[in-house]
């Protein structure tokens, strides 16, 4: 562990880091093409073709010897019961964690990653859900999406603190998750995750040694609230998280 933590190490490993995504990406979007065009005419929400997609973090896990992942926690047994999910926000390497689940859910991401190539594409192709921050109309459009998933029996993946804090503590909880939940019925599935934010440090190109892992919570039930019960399912979602994450750093 010391031998991979040193300078250069390190270096030399994050270059094959991010080199071996480079790779999984290509060979990832052939792949997913055709799960995408083989199941579109019965799998109205892709839940195949965006299960496709999520494996490719599973397999760049498994290539890159810098971290570790691993899932715990509440099974769940009927994958295509639609959740809302949430979870606690470190770094961007909380999506190749997060991917590790194994059921599919689609994801609510700022519309500049739909515009990098290839991993754009495979967003796209896995029916993942875009949002402008600050934009009312995107965000109004991006519910409908969000919405539309439900539907079709997908849960959706929303970070309710919107971005990463830069002093490593959670932020606040924002509204649009559990509002969603509440209007549709929905349950609230909360995860938590630990570990990610040192995978990758706020600039810093270079990746760390890592042990990450999310964990799944009970689900909560939102049948009978009303919307005057968002806040208080928003503060009790965010307590839960944050003394589950408590005792995971212990």
């Amino acid at each position: 562990m010391r031998l991979l933590g040193n300078p250069v190490s390190r270096t030399v490993l994050s270059i094959w880091g991010w080199f071996m995504i480079g790779v999984v990406v290509i060979v990832w979007v052939p792949l997913t093409f055709i799960v995408f065009v083989a199941t579109a005419p019965f799998d109205k929400g892709r839940y195949r073709a965006g299960w496709m997609f999520r494996r490719l973090c599973v397999v760049h896990t498994w290539l890159n010897p810098l971290w570790t992942f691993r899932t715990s926690g509440v099974e769940i047994t009927d994958p295509r019961r639609p959740y809302v999910v949430v979870a606690n926000h470190e770094s961007f390497a909380d999506m190749l964690l997060i991917s590790h689940l194994p059921w599919e859910m689609k994801w609510l991401a700022k519309q500049a990653w739909f515009r990098y190539p290839l991993v754009g594409w495979l967003m796209m192709m896995a029916g993942d859900v875009k949002i402008i921050r600050g934009n009312k109309e995107s965000i109004v459009t991006a519910m409908r999406g969000c919405r539309d998933r439900l539907d079709k029996n997908v849960s959706v993946m929303l970070f309710p603190e919107g971005t990463r804090t830069r002093d490593g503590e959670m932020g606040e909880f924002k509204d649009g998750a559990f509002r969603l939940a509440i209007e549709g019925g929905h349950p609230i599935l909360p995860l938590v995750v630990s570990g990610t934010r040192q995978a990758i440090r706020s600039g810093d190109w270079r990746w760390n040694v890592t042990n990450a892992e999310v964990r799944v919570l009970e689900p909560i039930e939102t049948t009978g609230l009303t919307k005057a019960d968002i806040g208080d399912l928003r503060d009790r979602v965010r307590t839960l998280i944050a003394d589950e994450l408590a005792t995971m750093k212990v």
